[in-house]
């Protein structure tokens, strides 16, 4: 990384989210497929997820999250240079959604992105706008994770439906004073896991067709063993890496806001971390697994509840499809 001197510090001044209305319970779920309000519990720690009616779609999430973001900012949707929408499930293969919120949320100024890095999806963008800013590119920026996961999942698959919700997270990224803001950023990937967490149709490899639709090929498939035990691993390594890049140790650690993915992975990455339960932002009990808007969901949470303050360090951290990972630390 640069010298800390090299550029203007780049912070995060606000953070907005949302979750459809419509929820769907542990006992719902047992209505569906062959599962129970226990069985989920333990070994997820989820018991309700918000979904999209089917009318809905990603960008529908996105507007309210990213109206509160900028108001808590200040700023008028006139004001941002760019936006940068951090999903999966997009409205359309083309064009991107980070153009539909544009031209919904009126922000006439703005370029705008898209990025597909899964569930690690918003700390890429975090990464990439923050430099982008720095370096003059951009001042007023837009960077919003959010899937609509229900629109992908097969809900004749216990092993995946019990775990997935939608929702949509936004924060507003510009010039903050020195000593604040991004302090390091840590991105990975692994592409040798890529059948591990995939939807295998509905792309170039594998166009939609009466055969892949029959294969039930356009929801999510998963090797949660696998799955599992890589994500305790890179995210206690994507935090190490982040934090030693900031030269920083995990007792400087205020919270710590992870991929809300499975309570277990989140427990077995605090105690090989040692960082204490408490210093953990969790909501996964209350929405599941949101894929890219998991972790600005619980920062949103973590906000409102007022668990950082000015000062504080923060460190999020995600893991997903790609396979890819990432962590950002920041001074709040």
């Amino acid at each position: 990384m640069a010298s800390r001197s090299a550029f203007p510090s780049v912070g995060l001044v606000s953070v907005g989210a949302y979750a459809p209305q419509k929820v769907l319970t542990n006992f719902d779920l047992e209505r569906i497929v062959d599962t129970s309000d226990e069985w989920i519990r333990t070994r997820s720690g989820i018991a309700t997820r918000h979904v999209l009616e089917e009318h809905e779609a990603t960008s529908d999430m996105i507007l309210p999250a990213a109206r509160l973001a900028l108001e808590r900012a200040e700023l008028s949707p006139q004001e941002l240079d760019l936006i940068v929408v951090a999903t999966v499930t997009p409205d359309f293969p083309l064009p991107a959604t980070s153009c539909i919120v544009q031209d919904r949320l009126g922000a006439t100024n703005a370029a705008a992105y898209d990025v597909n890095a899964a569930c690690s999806g918003f700390i890429y963008a975090l990464s990439a706008v923050q430099a982008q800013i720095a370096t003059g590119q951009f001042r007023n920026a837009l960077v919003v994770g959010a899937d609509g996961l229900s629109k992908v999942t097969d809900y004749t698959d216990r092993s995946t439906c019990v775990l997935l919700g939608d929702g949509a997270g936004a924060v507003v990224l510009r010039e903050v004073p020195e000593g604040r803001g991004f302090l390091s950023t840590y991105l990975g990937a692994d592409g040798s896991g890529a059948d591990l967490l995939c939807v295998p149709a509905g792309g170039t490899r594998k166009p939609a067709s009466h055969e892949t639709v029959d294969a039930r090929e356009h929801y999510i498939r998963m090797n949660g063993n696998e799955v599992f035990k890589f994500a305790v691993r890179v995210m206690e390594d994507a935090v190490r890496t982040a934090l030693r890049r900031a030269g920083l140790t995990t007792d400087d650690v205020a919270l710590v806001v992870p991929h809300q993915a499975n309570i277990r992975i989140i427990d077995g990455a605090a105690k090989r971390l040692g960082i204490p339960y408490d210093r953990w932002a969790n909501n996964i009990e209350d929405y599941g697994n949101t894929s890219a808007a998991s972790i600005p969901l619980a920062l949103n949470e973590a906000y409102e509840k007022g668990r950082v303050h000015e000062g504080d360090l923060v460190v999020m951290v995600g893991f997903g499809g790609g396979l890819t990972w990432g962590a950002a630390a920041l001074r709040w």
